[in-house]
């Protein structure tokens, strides 16, 4: 496993490795400049579309205050 990792990181320091990274950097840039209107826009909404997986798995609105003994009893 070490072996391999030290490969793959060989092989991004070779030329290949470089010339990859510096195509893949200026196909990302230009990827976010044609599609940054459209990502922020949506981000509102992708917010708002979290809220129920947020309520979800936090475990709902939780306690709504009272005390301890009240909750042992509704659960």
């Amino acid at each position: 496993m070490a072996t391999e990792q030290l490969g793959f990181i060989g092989w991004l320091k070779s030329r290949t490795g470089l010339v990859f990274l510096g195509f893949a950097a200026i196909a990302l840039f230009f990827l976010w400049e044609e599609h940054k209107a459209h990502i922020l826009g949506a981000l509102p909404y992708v917010l708002l579309l979290l809220c129920p997986l947020l309520h979800l798995f936090h475990g709902g609105h939780g306690g709504h205050g009272g005390t301890d003994e009240q909750h042992k009893e509704h659960r």
